[in-house]
């Protein structure tokens, strides 16, 4: 059963209504300035006013019709000027009181000048304030003086009825600063998570690779003296090194660039993109610049969501750049294990008990140490998931993470 479509929600009134929300403030002050001053002609409508004098009645003429027009007029700068909007209309309204003119629809000026004035006077508030209670004190007496029968509770509910009126104009003016100052505290966080995201995938994929270049240069000078026949393999990792750093960079570059379109959804970048499927890539890099590395692959592959590819793929790419770097020559075990609600990564690097390789990375995963693992950690945890790194009881050390499975819906 179909629900019934709330008449203002239908598209022939919708489109209206957005073409007039799109346009200019000061259009809009405009037409209802304009309105209101026809309005303040039609006979029907005479009766609904402010009205506070009750002074005998004085025909109509044309100081009547010209107070009027001061009434509803000066509503065209009601928020770009709202003190000196208020001040005309106010004084209008006051001088249309005491001649004791007939109650008119324009007196409806008075209370849009006041409600501006509440929203959109930014300056001189408080004394914009004093200004009008004065003026309005001074009313009172001079009606007082030719006689109306007004008293004091009269003059001061209605006094009440104009400060409300102001009041709540002020309390629209304090939650449009609050929502702007919401918007620019959230986009100050945004910009903040975004360049922290930046430096954390600059710092994985500049690491990484320069860490394989330095270890693979530092060998090819090696093989020079004591292999020269082997010196170009060394030569060459060394290239294929820093292809594989340009290549990720490029695809880091399109996908800051990318503005309102998926980076995954460009071919060119997805081939780029760091996925589980490279793994083996990282784990040949490692091997080229002679790190012995075993990597074993449990459970069935299936396509993850972006976050989750990324995130495990850094994993193993901080554990194995911190491998080359501190535990340079040990044998290192790489395991990915499918499951069916997380993938468990475990990086395990051999070494003596007493070996100085885990200090340095113990080091690092801790709050005071850099950046790498304390970066994963966060992104891990974004997802849900967890990363611990410490040193193996019998030498060593690991890197075991466990991330939440969000597979990608064929």
């Amino acid at each position: 059963m179909m629900s019934r479509q709330a008449p203002w929600c239908s598209p022939q009134l919708r489109a209206p209504l957005d073409w007039w929300g799109e346009q200019d403030a000061s259009l809009k002050d405009g037409v209802l300035a304009v309105v209101l001053t026809l309005l303040a002609f039609v006979p029907t409508l005479s009766p609904i006013g402010a009205q506070i004098g009750d002074l005998p009645g004085r025909s109509a003429d044309a100081l009547s019709i010209g107070l009027a027009l001061a009434q509803t007029l000066p509503l065209v700068a009601r928020r770009r000027r709202p003190a000196g909007c208020l001040a005309v209309v106010g004084c209008a309204f006051a001088v249309d009181q005491a001649l004791g003119f007939a109650t008119t629809f324009a007196s409806m000026g008075l209370y849009l000048a006041l409600y501006s004035a509440g929203a959109h006077q930014v300056r001189f508030r408080y004394g914009a304030a004093a200004v009008g209670s004065a003026g309005y004190a001074v009313l009172a007496v001079v009606l007082h003086h030719l006689g109306s029968p007004q008293g004091i509770p009269d003059y001061l509910a209605f006094y009440l009825a104009l400060a409300a009126v102001w009041l709540v104009g002020s309390i629209v003016r304090m939650r449009r600063v609050e929502e702007a100052e919401r918007r620019r505290l959230a986009s100050e966080v945004a910009t903040a998570a975004e360049r922290a995201r930046i430096a954390r995938e600059l710092h994985d994929v500049v690491t990484h690779h320069v860490t394989a270049m330095v270890v693979q240069a530092d060998a090819a000078q090696v093989l020079l003296t004591s292999g020269p026949e082997r010196a170009g393999e060394g030569l060459a990792a060394v290239s294929d090194t820093g292809r594989r750093a340009l290549t990720e960079l490029r695809y880091l570059l399109g996908v800051l660039e990318a503005t309102g379109e998926s980076a995954a959804a460009d071919p060119a970048r997805a081939d780029r993109a760091p996925t589980l499927g490279r793994v083996g890539d990282l784990v040949e890099q490692a091997r080229r610049s002679g790190q012995p590395v075993e990597f074993s692959e449990q459970g069935e592959r299936r396509p993850q969501s972006v976050d989750v590819e990324l995130a495990a793929y850094r994993v193993v790419q901080e554990a194995l750049t911190n491998a080359m770097k501190h535990a340079a020559g040990q044998q290192t075990r790489v395991l990915l294990r499918h499951g069916e609600q997380r993938i468990e990564i475990s990086v395990t690097t051999d070494g003596p008990m007493a070996s100085t390789q885990a200090a340095p990375l113990a080091r690092k995963s801790g709050p005071e140490g850099g950046r790498g693992l304390a970066g994963l950690r966060a992104r891990v945890r974004m997802l849900d998931g967890e990363l611990e790194a410490s040193p193996r009881a019998d030498g060593g050390f690991e890197v075991r993470a466990t991330i939440p499975s969000k597979p990608v819906q064929e």
